[in-house]
């Protein structure tokens, strides 16, 4: 090849480079000093639920700009995570897996610490960031992540898969885990969309999948 055309040829890269990078976010950032009724509203209500604290990242920086909405999207997530039948250990595998298949880099970050203070081993926590299903884990975490990488894949869960987890966490558990999936699921596209950032010195879990 001649080496003048060596020079035109794009760096590959440079253009990997740029694939690892999901952008700048697309909502202005909001000062907690200069917030309407509605949005203060919401900041309190989230302060007294039982995260007991706001934070102005991820999910409810999102929420601030549509607080009506984000009021009720914040009592869904309160209840889906702190008050249903399910043990934390097993809603916070099927979080992450959410947060795995969606790429959602700061919904990852704040839950694989959840997770392994819940109980959800280091390498399962690993295992799950791949992709692979977490041998070491104990058999209901197997059983969760299996119904959920079946239903992601498929957008059905076969009567097997199914029958195996109600078998751990009854009928209640069943609609409550899949109303945590479609939650977390939610949580993940507004992540995403409107690239919100991790917090400052965090590395990015996953590999963004390009620009577009």
């Amino acid at each position: 090849m001649p080496k003048n055309m060596l020079k035109k040829m794009p760096k590959k890269s440079s253009s990997a480079a740029k694939s690892r990078r999901a952008g700048p976010p697309r909502l202005p950032a909001l000062d907690l000093h200069h917030l309407t009724h509605e949005q203060h509203a919401l900041v309190e209500a989230i302060k007294s639920g039982p995260r007991g604290r706001f934070i102005m990242e991820g999910p409810f920086a999102v929420y601030l700009h549509a607080p009506g909405y984000g009021l009720l999207a914040q009592q869904l997530g309160a209840h889906l995570r702190f008050g249903t039948s399910l043990p934390p250990r097993l809603s916070e595998v099927a979080i992450l897996c959410t947060g795995q298949f969606w790429k959602a880099q700061y919904e990852w970050m704040a839950h694989a610490a959840i997770a392994e203070k819940q109980g959800v081993k280091p390498a399962a926590i690993r295992d799950i960031q791949a992709g692979r299903a977490p041998k070491s884990a104990p058999a209901d975490e197997k059983a969760i992540f299996a119904l959920v990488k079946e239903l992601y894949a498929t957008r059905r869960v076969s009567d097997a898969t199914y029958k195996r987890v109600q078998k751990l966490i009854g009928d209640a558990g069943m609609v409550e885990l899949v109303g945590i999936l479609g939650y977390y699921v939610m949580v993940s596209m507004m992540l995403n969309v409107f690239r919100m950032p991790l917090p400052e010195g965090k590395a990015p879990p996953f590999r963004e999948p390009g620009n577009r």
